[in-house]
């Protein structure tokens, strides 16, 4: 057999063992037909035959480092020469060193972190914390969270169901959890023509929904800083800001979502610090370490990590703080630092990505809006500019097609691609990803 033959062989035992034997996520198993991914670096993976795709979708916009970087994959190995796991209860170097890493990156005033097993699991620790530092202070009837409908925030119980989309539906079982409309200017629900109208018509809805539901009986506001699942929505001046001022009058706390906006994505370390605000509780997962160790947490700060000193905190993961994802986070955020890979990140988007799509929509009438920042980007795609309704399925489906054929991996929501590369991403690369793009388009539509 050759070697040829061997690649072709071990892709179709790839695809014959998923589809005998693995369940897929958020899919119908019966339709599915993965690519074999075999191997990567940097923003390129390959399957066993040899056939390079550009991963511009950064598998699920997490892989911000990129593919197998030497620094993560060395502090796995030196971790797994000396120390496997270790329970949780224990203390362990690795897994302070990694606390310190996120603290330092934190604002003033954050000064612990609580590690979980990945974004859904923070959401759910950030909200069992905000609920019990409420009760702590006296505020025992607080118990409800905000979140928007244009939002995901993981596929746990309460992080499942503080989710906006559709996909909280079948899985409602949990209690106290109230949504409202954020920001989203090109599909206003405020009749707003201006981000400034819509972010003062976003705020006065809030208003209203918190007065409505009783500011006594609510515990915390959770928002993704920018929403990403739901498309990419950049905040307008002033919304977070806004939100954080009504946090106060009422006195509710405010939890930001970081997991797939933070460490890099935005050309930040989080994307907030872009929008004059600073929350009670982060939570991250995703691009700390960008995956290649499953991990998560909360970032906490002083007040509530205070009022568990004296309190036991009723929460814990066997898993938390894992040696293994420790490493890999020490060894990503210093390689991150060192390498100027989030400052690649913000000069890539401002300099290649974001002018590159614009003139991509010059062109194309189905790109009805490019927006992002950084390595976030969401090309909304339509079926007429004038009415702005949404490209069908099917049509979003072939562009999808064209894309992959062509040698590109792209991250698919509703009517929407997301150009969402490493952020290690060249600018070759993106030169690359533009034109196959602009091919794939052109063929579909």
């Amino acid at each position: 057999m050759t070697l040829s033959e061997q690649s072709t062989d071990l892709d179709g035992l790839a695809a014959e063992l998923d589809r005998e034997y693995v369940f897929h996520s958020w899919s119908a198993q019966a339709s599915l037909s993965p690519i074999v991914i075999a191997g990567g670096s940097g923003s390129v993976v390959w399957d066993h035959g040899g056939k390079r795709y550009l991963d511009f979708s950064s598998q699920l916009v997490n892989v911000n480092i990129g593919h197998q970087h030497p620094a993560v994959i060395d502090a796995i190995h030196r971790q797994a020469d000396l120390l496997a796991t270790v329970g949780p209860a224990a203390a362990n170097l690795t897994r302070g060193e990694a606390a310190k890493r996120i603290v330092a990156r934190a604002p003033e005033g954050f000064s612990k972190v609580f590690f979980t097993n990945g974004g859904a699991d923070a959401i759910e620790n950030a909200i069992r914390m905000a609920r019990l530092h409420c009760a702590a202070r006296g505020d025992v009837g607080r118990d409800k969270v905000l979140s928007t409908y244009r939002s995901y925030h993981g596929n746990t119980g309460a992080a499942i169901v503080a989710t906006g989309d559709w996909r909280r539906m079948p899985n409602e079982f949990a209690r106290g959890h109230v949504h409202f409309f954020g920001p989203y200017l090109y599909r206003s629900e405020f009749w707003a023509t201006t981000p400034e109208q819509e972010s003062e018509r976003a705020l006065q809805h809030l208003r209203r929904v918190i007065q409505s539901e009783g500011p006594a009986t609510i515990a915390a506001i959770l928002l993704e800083s920018v929403p990403g699942t739901a498309g990419i929505l950049l905040p307008p001046p002033g919304y977070l800001a806004g939100v954080r001022a009504l946090a106060d009058e009422f006195g509710i706390l405010l939890i930001l979502d970081e997991v797939m906006a933070g460490f890099g994505r935005t050309g930040r370390w989080f994307a907030f610090e872009g929008y004059d605000v600073v929350p009670d509780l982060i939570t991250f997962a995703k691009g700390v370490n960008s995956g290649y160790v499953p991990v998560g947490g909360v970032v906490i700060s002083e007040p509530i990590a205070a009022t568990f000193d004296d309190r036991v905190f009723p929460g814990g993961l066997t898993y938390s703080g894992h040696p293994l994802a420790a490493a890999s986070i020490v060894g990503a955020l210093d390689a991150m630092e060192s390498e100027g890979i989030v400052e690649n990140a913000r000069r890539v988007g401002a300099e290649k990505i974001g002018p590159g799509l614009l003139e991509l929509a010059e062109k194309h009438a189905a790109i009805g809006e490019v927006r992002g920042e950084g390595v976030f980007w969401a090309l909304e795609l339509v079926a007429d500019r004038t009415t702005r309704d949404p490209l069908p399925a099917a049509a979003v489906a072939k562009v999808k097609g064209e894309l992959v054929a062509r040698g590109l991996l792209p991250f698919q929501a509703d009517n929407r691609i997301h150009v969402v590369p490493p952020c290690v991403v060249t600018d070759d690369e993106v030169d690359q990803a533009l034109a196959i793009y602009d091919e794939a388009f052109a063929a579909a539509l």
